[in-house]
């Protein structure tokens, strides 16, 4: 673990050079690829961490989209836009959450989870592009720190109960029904925000909508995945109460990711587009994760891994096309197939990937957690096909809008792109295609 901290650290150290930072993460994640001998290295790392494969990927994942994120902000290299600061904070960014997806003490876990808001909102406040960003961070520390504070009172209380604060120490807890009841409650709703769940997901667009290229590629790659990571951790303790209330759970997820699904179908901002896609998509995840079958988890991490190249992929996609058209609205960017043929390319197998085409690693996913909720409920085929449906229907309209048609008649030349962009949109999307070769792996050892 701390090769990793330091290695980290060093990345600081070298932060006024963007090439020595950006190849210093790649060999980091290089480096960190090498222990999956064996298909994953699990173990005890000591100083109170360690690593099992579903906090192995998501380490793996963290590195990889950082290291995207800074070959995706040139811009703010170019522009001298403070960038020494901007490594920084993505480096230390980087840091908090390969601790949090190490941690093997509860107390420790809640500590790293919440700092990697900070950085965050750094990010936000400080190269967001309206003033409107003061109340997207806003909304953002309020709708987290609201629902953590109860998570925080819970910690305390197991400790009191149990003693002990280590997870690999942690047993089912019992009680009266209406305490442990509430006690749940409490533990699970932090997370269910980060995720985020439909109707505590309003921080999100705002959020996505208001951040630099950087703040969305690694708040969808890495972010919201440390809900669904934690609710991982934290649902064996419920396990006696948790399924009285897989129906909540289950109802929220898919109905509300059709919901979203229609408020896709009317949005005119492409980012706000997908990150609506993005809360489509992690209900789905959310039904996975509370149902804890196998199918469910294996299916909910797939997804997770999947939907975080992707939709990171998409943000730097649509903050190319912001930096040349300056509007992200798609009444105004559309028509890009016309001066930027090449990249249209990448906005249709990115495109391709967000509705679960194969041969990408979300189908593999998605059939896991329609599985999961089929043989649960045979009625949520229904709602399960509608929300398929509709992710394909929300997609087809955001790719058909923003390259077809007249484009905006006061662009007459443009750059369709440049190699650095290629490569940074070729290294988010061959993982995701290549990763389900070995995907029977993936699913087998969640």
């Amino acid at each position: 673990m701390l090769k990793f901290i330091l290695c980290s650290l060093l990345v600081v150290y070298s932060g006024r050079s963007w090439p020595a930072v950006q190849t210093a993460l790649f060999m980091l994640s290089f480096i960190f690829g090498l222990f999956c001998v064996n298909d994953f290295f699990i173990g005890h790392l000591g100083f109170g961490f360690g690593v099992d494969s579903v906090s192995y990927i998501l380490i793996l994942l963290s590195v990889w989209i950082t290291a995207l994120v800074v070959g995706g902000s040139q811009k703010i290299l170019d522009s001298s836009n403070f960038s020494s600061l901007f490594l920084l904070v993505n480096v230390l960014l980087l840091l908090s959450l390969v601790l949090t997806f190490c941690c093997l003490d509860y107390l420790l876990f809640y500590v790293c989870f919440e700092s990697s808001l900070i950085p965050t909102l750094i990010l936000i406040l400080g190269w967001g592009y309206q003033p409107e960003r003061l109340q997207a961070g806003v909304y953002m520390l309020f709708y987290t720190l609201f629902a953590s504070l109860p998570l925080l009172v819970s910690l305390v209380s197991l400790y009191s109960s149990e003693g002990s604060l280590s997870i690999s120490l942690a047993s089912c807890l019992k009680g009266p029904g209406v305490i442990i009841s509430i006690w749940y409650f409490c533990t699970v709703f932090a997370f269910v925000v980060k995720l985020p769940m439909f109707m505590v997901h309003l921080w999100l667009p705002k959020a996505h909508v208001e951040a630099p290229v950087a703040g969305s590629m690694i708040l969808a790659g890495v972010l919201l995945k440390l809900g669904g990571y934690g609710l991982i951790r934290v649902l064996p303790l419920f396990a006696s109460v948790s399924k009285q209330f897989v129906w909540v759970w289950v109802s929220m997820g898919v109905m509300g990711g059709v919901v979203v699904s229609f408020i896709c179908l009317r949005q005119t901002d492409i980012k706000a587009l997908i990150a609506y896609s993005s809360v489509a998509h992690m209900g789905l995840v959310l039904c996975g994760l509370m149902l804890f079958s196998w199918w469910g988890l294996s299916g909910a991490v797939a997804v997770m891994v999947g939907h975080g190249l992707c939709s990171s992929g998409l943000f730097c996609l649509a903050n190319m096309a912001y930096e040349r058209v300056g509007s992200r609205s798609l009444l105004v960017s559309k028509g890009l197939l016309n001066f930027m043929p090449s990249m249209a390319l990448w906005w249709f197998l990115l495109s391709a990937g967000n509705m679960a085409a194969p041969p990408t690693l979300n189908l593999l996913g998605e059939i896991s957690l329609i599985l999961s909720v089929v043989s649960w409920c045979s009625l949520g085929m229904l709602a399960v096909g509608l929300l398929s449906f509709f992710s394909a229907a929300y997609t087809l309209y955001m790719f058909s809008l923003s390259q077809h048609g007249k484009f905006f008649s006061s662009l007459f030349s443009c750059c369709s792109g440049k190699v650095r962009e290629y490569l940074v949109l070729m290294l988010h999307w061959l993982p995701l295609n290549v990763m389900i070769l070995k995907g029977g792996t993936l699913v087998y050892l969640v």
